[in-house]
């Protein structure tokens, strides 16, 4: 089933594996395309039967508890993103030549012949923002448009839709990625990489190299991040077309073609003429909202994307102005006595903590949760001279207990071992009294949120809601 076109669904025999977010709508876009749809599911749960009397009831078959076995005349399999290429259902789809697509890949292939350009951003940590400050930057130069995907909008309505966009503004994870075989953007960025989801891809090789499949066929601009070698090495392995650029992003001052930082400006030293003699200014870092390194580093490879497509240096800098971050990442909460206290719950892994204790010189850091198989000594020798003291929470907590003895054994450690509701103020009031004016409380995890918390806004917000009873 090669490059199937809109029209030639009718008959066609095909499995959308697992219900959620992105299989439901799959299901009913086929199913109206006169595909002969057959969903399976592993779970059979009430919200799992809620989905299939919904889509039986427009004619779809839907088998619940059984996402293994691969049903009879199955010509194409359409895959939910988590699910695992080690399943047996792909396992019997090999075996049988059935191709699998993922949801992505599907929006992709159903674009009309007149479908706007996708700008994608994947990479370990920052991409939601940098997606959601190149749909700003976008918007300020008067384009339709919208920040789509892994964000939360799915692409098939993007796609589908009756809204007409000039460009898409798209969040690839790396699931998404490895389901795209046929994706090809305009422009895309890999803003980093670090230890992620092993667990699913089963080495960092192949994590790398579907992270790295977001530049296959670019047109206009490869962009990587300098400082991470990573990067640049999936821009040299991938197969783009003729005339694409690599384009560098960089905190630093920028060679040409790459954006960078010269004195507090950002500068774009790639889509300027004469790029060897000139450069061209494109906002302060205080436009930056919050300018800490590694949102600087998301705003340049945003900028870059947006240049790529042509945008005027003006709409990057209101862009960047009108931005406004979601919550739980680096969010000022309080000031009291004269102690920041900084809320960023969706530091969820040791990448994400490093970029965030590097935004700060003196800590009190509140760490700890589901580690998912990380290890901290790395994050912990690296960032142990910003640490005044620590308070460790969570299930997996004594991991990083121990790699603070190994590479801080002078910074004071709070390890409260409890994990019911009033954890969260306990562990406030602990880094209140280990913190001094001047310095910052930091809810960075490295963990993940769910031995304590339903996810890490509900984390996000234990905090804030204890600062405020410090504060008052």
């Amino acid at each position: 089933m090669g490059s199937a076109k809109v029209t030639d669904w009718q008959g066609r025999h095909v499995t959308v594996a697992g219900l959620g977010v992105s299989g439901v709508p799959a299901a009913k876009v086929l199913h109206a395309r006169g595909a002969v749809v057959t969903v399976v599911n592993d779970g059979d749960d009430e919200r799992a039967r809620a989905q299939a009397a919904e889509l039986e009831a427009l004619g779809i078959t839907v088998r619940l508890g059984d996402g293994a076995t691969l049903p009879e005349g199955t010509e194409l399999i359409v895959t939910a993103p988590g699910w695992k290429p080690d399943k047996p259902l792909f396992t019997a789809a090999r075996a049988a030549g059935v191709p699998v697509w993922g949801d992505v890949e599907l929006a992709w292939r159903l674009r009309g012949p007149d479908a706007a350009p996708w700008l994608a951003v994947t990479g370990t940590n920052g991409k939601t923002t940098t997606v959601q400050m190149l749909a700003s930057i976008l918007k300020a130069a008067g384009l339709r448009t919208a920040a789509v995907g892994n964000i939360g909008v799915s692409l098939l309505d993007a796609v589908l839709g009756d809204e007409e966009y000039d460009v898409l503004a798209v969040e690839l994870s790396s699931y998404q990625l490895h389901w795209a075989p046929s994706l090809r953007a305009h422009s895309a960025a890999v803003l980093n990489l670090a230890p992620d989801h092993l667990d699913w891809h089963g080495s960092m090789e192949a994590y790398a190299a579907d992270k790295g499949r977001i530049y296959e066929g670019n047109r206009v601009a490869c962009v990587y991040n300098v400082a991470d070698k990573l990067t640049e090495e999936l821009v040299r392995q991938a197969d783009v077309e003729e005339g694409c650029r690599a384009i560098g992003f960089t905190l630093g001052t920028p060679g040409p073609s790459q954006l960078g930082v010269v004195d507090g400006i950002l500068v774009d030293r790639a889509f300027v003429e004469n790029r060897r003699q000139n450069a061209q200014e494109l906002a302060e870092v205080s436009d930056v909202n919050p300018p800490a390194p590694h949102n600087i580093a998301n705003a340049l490879a945003a900028a870059a994307l947006a240049r790529a497509f042509g945008v005027p240096a003006t709409a990057v800098r209101d862009g960047l102005r009108n931005f406004t971050p979601d919550a739980h990442r680096i969010a000022h909460v309080a000031d009291v006595d004269g102690v920041a206290y900084i809320d960023d719950s969706k530091a969820t892994n040791t990448h994400a903590a490093e970029a965030s204790l590097a935004s700060y010189e003196s800590i009190v850091w509140i760490a700890g949760g589901l580690a998912k198989g990380a290890t901290f000594d790395e994050l912990v020798a690296k960032s142990a001279k910003r640490l005044r003291g620590v308070v460790l929470i969570g299930a997996d907590r004594a991991l990083i207990r121990d790699a603070l003895a190994r590479h801080a054994p002078e910074v004071p450690v709070v390890d409260l071992d409890r994990t019911d509701t009033g954890a969260m103020l306990a562990a406030v009031q602990e880094a209140r009294r280990l913190a001094v004016a001047g310095d910052t409380v930091l809810l960075a995890p490295a963990c993940a949120s769910m031995d304590m918390f339903a996810n890490y806004n509900k984390r996000g917000d234990a905090f804030a809601q204890a600062v405020r009873e410090l504060g008052a």
